[in-house]
């Protein structure tokens, strides 16, 4: 075979490139390539750049966020606690008002019930009292009559009736209170 023979069988071969288009084609590759690197790789770059700052930015802001929640809720908590502790001790000290309330009105009442059974023995008393000096005048009267009717004289000296009247009655106290 003739070497131009072989270069005819090789022309022939569809898989291998005839090299003039082989060295254009290699030529152009790195010229699009160097173009790609100097001009679109630095965009792409600066591009892939920002998003991975955005999305670091993101979770950085998510986090902070996060633990700023975490500090309001914790600071609630914390005043639902005190608000729960402030109304249980108000809850304390209304019981406690109450009680006192309670038992000052007790007290009070009490002492207005002795007030009032004192001045009604205080009441009986001086009733009694009346009653008693008007039962004397009465009954000194009548048995004065009747003794005047009996001896058959007057026996209208005050001084005396009252005398007699006193002793006769003295001596019926002495008879009720020996026979109790």
């Amino acid at each position: 075979m003739s070497p131009l023979l072989h270069i005819a069988a090789e022309e022939q071969n569809p898989l291998v490139p005839p090299i003039p288009e082989l060295v254009v084609g290699l030529l152009a590759f790195v010229i699009v390539f160097g173009f790609l690197a100097k001009k679109l790789l630095p965009n792409i770059n600066k591009v892939l750049e920002q998003r991975r700052e955005a999305i670091e930015g993101g979770i950085e802001k998510a986090e902070a966020a996060q633990t700023e929640a975490q500090s309001v809720l914790e600071q609630y908590k914390a005043q639902l606690a005190e608000a729960r502790h402030e109304a249980a001790r108000l809850r304390q000290e209304a019981q406690e008002q109450g009680a006192a309330l309670i038992a000052e009105m007790r007290a009070e009442g009490q002492r207005q019930r002795e007030e009032i059974i004192a001045a009604g023995h205080t009441q009986v008393e001086a009733d009694r009292k009346a009653a008693a000096s008007v039962l004397r005048q009465d009954v000194g009267k009548i048995a004065t009559d009747l003794a005047g009717k009996l001896v058959g004289e007057s026996l209208e000296d005050h001084a005396r009736q009252s005398r007699v009247i006193d002793r006769f009655l003295d001596e019926l106290d002495e008879k009720a209170e020996a026979a109790r």
